[in-house]
C-alpha cells in the first residue's frame, strides 16, 4: 500500500504554486472561448453564405482543425511559427493563439447548427421587411441562435478548461504545471498529482452544475 500524506497541502504551498497556473489556465479558457466564439461565429457564417469562395475555405479550415489532435497543433505552432517569423513568441502567447485558432473550428460546428435550429420564418420576415443577409443575421437569427447555444458553449468552455493541460508540452505555467513544480519541490509526486486530479474535477463537476442550471432556465423560458 501507498503511503500518502497531504498534509504538506497549505495555503502558502497553493499561492507559491497553484494559484499562478491556475490564473493561466482561467485566463487561457476565458481569451479562447471569446475568441473561438468571435472566429467561429465568422466561419459558420461564411460556410452558410453559400458563396463558394467563401465556404470552400471556411470548410476545409474547420474540417481540418477538427481532425487533427490538439496537442499536435500546440506543438507544430511553437515550434513552426518562430522558424517561420525568426523569432520566438513564447509559451503562453503560443498556446493563446493555438487555442483560439483550434476552438474556433468547434465553435464553428455549435454556431452553425444553432443558426440552422431557428425556424426559416424568422429569416423570412426579416425578408420581408427589407432586411438584408447581414441585418437579418444581426438582429433576428443570431440573437436566438446564441440564447439556444449558451448551455452548448458553456460545455464547451469544460472541455477547454480540461484540455489547457496540454500546454504542458510547450512549457507554459498552467495549474498541472503548477502542482508538478509543487510536488517535485516537496518530494510529493503522487500526492500532487491526486490533488490536481481533484482539483480538476471540483471546478469542472461545479460548472457542469452550472450549465445544467443555465438549461432549465432557458427551457422554462421557452
Amino acid at each position: 500500500m501507498l503511503s500518502l500524506d497531504l498534509s504538506f497541502y497549505n495555503w502558502e504551498l497553493f499561492t507559491n504554486y497553484i494559484l499562478k497556473g491556475l490564473l493561466f489556465s482561467a485566463q487561457l479558457t476565458i481569451l479562447a472561448t471569446v475568441g473561438g466564439i468571435l472566429c467561429g461565429t465568422l466561419l459558420a457564417l461564411m460556410r452558410l453564405s453559400g458563396r463558394p469562395s467563401l465556404v470552400y475555405p471556411a470548410t476545409f479550415y474547420v474540417n481540418t482543425m477538427r481532425s487533427i489532435p490538439l496537442v499536435m497543433v500546440i506543438l507544430w505552432f511553437f515550434l513552426l511559427i518562430p522558424m517561420l517569423i525568426g523569432t520566438p513568441i513564447g509559451a503562453d502567447l503560443s498556446a493563446t493563439i493555438t487555442f483560439i485558432a483550434f476552438e474556433a473550428a468547434f465553435f464553428s460546428e455549435i454556431v452553425r447548427a444553432g443558426i440552422q435550429s431557428v425556424p426559416k420564418g424568422q429569416t423570412y420576415a426579416g425578408e420581408a421587411l427589407g432586411m438584408t443577409y447581414g441585418q437579418n443575421m444581426r438582429l433576428v437569427v443570431l440573437p436566438q441562435a446564441f440564447r439556444n447555444m449558451i448551455p452548448v458553449f458553456m460545455t464547451q468552455t469544460i472541455v477547454l478548461f480540461q484540455d489547457t493541460s496540454l500546454v504542458y508540452a510547450i512549457g507554459a505555467y498552467d495549474l498541472l504545471k503548477g502542482f508538478e513544480i509543487a510536488g517535485k519541490n516537496y518530494g510529493r509526486p503522487i500526492e500532487t498529482y491526486i490533488l490536481a486530479a481533484a482539483t480538476y474535477f471540483v471546478i469542472c463537476f461545479s460548472l457542469s452544475k452550472l450549465v445544467r442550471n443555465i438549461q432549465a432556465r432557458i427551457a422554462i423560458i421557452r
